[in-house]
């Protein structure tokens, strides 16, 4: 993994401003999964579907955490899925588990179940992904579309993703903290 631009890496998430333009990613937190000299790509975190895993893949329905549905993880390839999964520990690295950052990483979905079992301590399946050029994404952290921010576990595998963007915000240090509160239309404060 290299880190081609500012600072922006695999493992961070990218918030998303008023400023963003772009309905697909109006009020969400990307996890980003991929960061190269190709561009990025990543998940959106906070966008549970009502479509149960069990009802797409049976087999992972036990591993799933909750809620255990499929979450829209952006308007790329939503016809597939890609699961993000949280290690319980480095010394047990189960096959078809690539690494994104530190435990967190990236489990082939055609890897049979009982070969991660008791590995992980978080999944999460996606239908779909976001994915950026790396002019294109830089761009849209330049105009400030995006706020980029550490990224934690606990982020990625919340039962309730809806104060998502909330709390990531809260704990940034300095004035980001601040739009934590910030309405969602300022006119009418």
């Amino acid at each position: 993994m290299t880190e081609p631009w500012g600072g922006v890496q695999a493992g961070m998430l990218l918030v998303a401003t008023p400023a963003l333009q772009d309905p697909n990613f109006a009020d969400t937190v990307v996890l980003l999964l991929d960061v190269d000299d190709n561009g990025a790509l990543g998940v959106v975190l906070n966008r549970p579907s009502g479509v149960p895993v069990a009802e797409v893949l049976a087999g992972w329905a036990d591993a799933v955490a909750e809620p255990d549905v499929l979450f829209h993880g952006g308007p790329v390839s939503t016809e597939g899925a890609l699961a993000v999964a949280l290690l319980r520990s480095d010394d047990d690295v189960p096959v078809g588990f690539r690494e994104v950052s530190g435990l967190l990483g990236i489990v082939d979905l055609d890897t049979p179940t009982e070969l991660v079992d008791g590995s992980l301590s978080g999944l999460r399946i996606f239908a779909g992904y976001a994915g950026w050029g790396v002019d294109q994404l830089e761009g849209e952290i330049r105009e400030g579309s995006w706020y980029v921010v550490p990224g934690e576990a606990a982020d990625i595998f919340r039962d309730d993703p809806t104060g998502l963007i909330r709390d990531v915000l809260r704990r940034q240090p300095g004035e980001l903290a601040w739009h934590s509160t910030r309405p969602a239309d300022p006119d009418l404060n």
